[in-house]
């Protein structure tokens, strides 16, 4: 019942052993990181067009992602809503930076570019399908799981050199409380969510524990549940980073901890700017320790709730 978590999470862990001293080397990290995620959504895109009965197919997809997505966000908000009114954390005169280096919107864009490659894959897959018919998505199945293999070995080695030391996540007790309260909410709308979804309690722990990541939350359970609840991932993670980017200037002031928290995994990157830009630079180290947090416990969390079927 574990093999498959142990074969999935020893990419992850050899990764993570690898320390890299040169900013060269490391960029070349990230580049690979971005290159093997905009594969392997393209590869699911292809998988997604084998599907029979497309349509339905993807009325099924669009239907379970916004059950999904509404009840985590329910659980997450009120959750995070509680931290906030509990948690001494405002705001307040901290400066704000004016001039972010990425704004909203164009983060919005990179995001918006995710969806791009996936419904390109699908259009590659319905094109090219007909001519090359099976041989193509069993190709595309198997390439999407070796990548996989070569992005966690790269996603371990990224957060053994995100500059993110034990003892600074430790020490920042805002960041490790909204980390955690966002993940226990998170796994409890789950467990809620599953029967309504039809699906197991352990994959409904799955599904809810991409925390935002949804490049990595899509490519995990599309791997082992298929291309369908792949797709079903990868757009509840979307949807709550694109809302994430509305809600942070509004609520940040009044409600700061449910500002940082709710973009999950991604308030230590496509989130930050805007978290920065409107709540100032004092908001900048609790984002970044509890987006960290959420990542760290992310893959692990998928790979285990998965482990757990048959």
């Amino acid at each position: 019942m574990l093999t498959g978590l142990l074969i999935v999470l020893l990419p992850l862990f050899l990764g993570y052993l690898v320390p890299v001293r040169s900013t060269q080397v490391l960029a070349l990290v990230n580049r690979g990181v971005n290159a093997s995620v905009y594969i392997i959504l393209l590869l699911m895109g292809i998988s997604l067009a084998g599907l029979e009965d497309l349509a339905s197919q993807f009325s099924r997809l669009g239907g379970s992602a916004l059950v999904l997505f509404s009840i985590i966000s329910v659980f997450n908000l009120a959750a995070l809503w509680w931290l906030s009114r509990h948690l001494p954390l405002r705001v307040g005169d901290s400066p704000v930076v004016k001039n972010a280096p990425t704004s909203k919107w164009a983060a919005m864009q990179g995001s918006l570019l995710l969806v791009a490659v996936v419904a390109g894959g699908v259009l590659f897959g319905l094109l090219t399908g007909p001519v090359l018919d099976e041989m193509l998505f069993t190709t595309a199945d198997l390439l999407a799981e070796w990548v996989l293999y070569a992005l966690l070995v790269l996603i371990g080695c990224q957060l053994r050199n995100s500059g993110m030391p034990l003892k600074q996540i430790l020490l920042n007790r805002m960041g490790l409380a909204i980390a955690v309260t966002l993940a226990l909410s998170s796994l409890l709308a789950g467990l809620v969510a599953a029967p309504l979804l039809s699906l197991p309690w352990n994959e409904g722990l799955a599904m809810a524990a991409g925390f935002g990541w949804y490049s990595l939350s899509a490519i995990l359970i599309g791997d082992q549940l298929g291309p369908l609840l792949g797709g079903v991932a990868f757009f509840n993670d979307l949807a709550r980073e694109l809302l994430a980017f509305i809600l942070i200037p509004l609520v940040i002031h009044r409600h700061t901890a449910l500002a940082i928290g709710y973009g999950g995994a991604t308030s230590m990157d496509f989130t930050l700017p805007v978290i920065q830009q409107h709540g100032g630079v004092a908001c900048v180290p609790i984002a970044v320790v509890s987006g960290f947090i959420l990542s760290l416990l992310s893959p692990p969390l998928i790979l285990f709730f998965l482990s757990l079927s048959g």
